[in-house]
């Protein structure tokens, strides 16, 4: 796996992804273009029964394997978000269970992802809690869960949020299991710029801990559907904001007026 990324007016003409096995097309058929409008977790069709595994895999994907890639760190480091396993506080190594009840591991020596994840310690440049004394040998205490949903955001922000760099982040599964999440960014992120000025936005999609947004890019790969499903939830809200909801809901389709003969 390799990516690439250089200057240029957009993410799509400087960050580049390849592995073999896997393609990806960012085009679009005519007939899909006149699909009605795609709105995640909205769809009568969406099976949250079904989509809740696929989350699952890429939460174990991200976790276990790429946290711990150079290509995914290099991204988080450039979008300045820090990984589940460089946090501070109740850091995330592994989706499996580890703490200081777990078998002790190798020897003194580096530290890898691999042994990291099977003993639970702290990996390289974790810290301890100022004024803290931790007993020799102790190890701090760890969680098996993280939220993925700043992640998607920070990489829709950014621009980030191919297909392929998705698929880095979260596996074979990502279309699937973080695929709706992303969707529903994308149009939040289409929302706040209508509604705000830049330096609203920014500031809402800054995040605690230093791990202020570096630079907001303007969506890429929007499609006319897209654009049209955005509308149609925009409407919906403004709807909302006038209370025209339940009987007052506005009509779906125009009503045409018939002349008097």
């Amino acid at each position: 796996m390799a990516y690439y990324h250089s200057s240029g007016s957009s993410a799509a003409s400087g960050f580049e992804y390849t592995q073999v096995g896997h393609s990806y097309a960012n085009g679009q058929s005519d007939s899909q273009l006149n699909d009605p409008p795609f709105q995640p977790f909205q769809e009568s069709q969406f099976d949250i029964f079904e989509w809740y595994p696929q989350f699952q895999s890429c939460l174990r994907y991200f976790l276990d394997h790429a946290q711990y890639n150079g290509p995914i760190q290099a991204v988080a480091a450039f979008v300045n978000i820090q990984l589940p396993f460089q946090k501070t506080y109740n850091p995330v190594l592994s989706s499996k269970h580890t703490g200081p009840n777990s078998p002790a591991g190798p020897g003194p020596g580096p530290s890898t992802p691999s042994t990291t994840r099977a003993t639970g310690k702290m990996p390289l440049g974790a810290q301890v809690p100022l004024g803290a004394q931790m007993p020799l040998g102790a190890q701090l205490p760890t969680s098996t869960h993280t939220a993925l949903t700043p992640y998607i955001r920070r990489l829709v922000a950014t621009g980030f949020d191919y297909p392929a760099v998705l698929h880095g982040f979260f596996g074979d599964d990502w279309v699937g299991g973080i695929g709706p999440m992303h969707e529903a960014e994308r149009r939040n992120y289409m929302f706040a710029a209508k509604s705000e000025t830049w330096l609203k936005v920014k500031s809402h999609y800054d995040m605690d801990g230093e791990q202020h947004v570096p630079f907001l890019r303007p969506l890429s790969n929007v499609t006319e559907k897209e654009i049209q499903s955005a509308e149609a939830q925009w409407s919906e809200w403004l709807a909302m904001q006038d209370w025209m909801v339940g009987p007052r809901a506005p009509e779906q389709e125009p009503k045409i007026k018939q002349e008097d003969n």
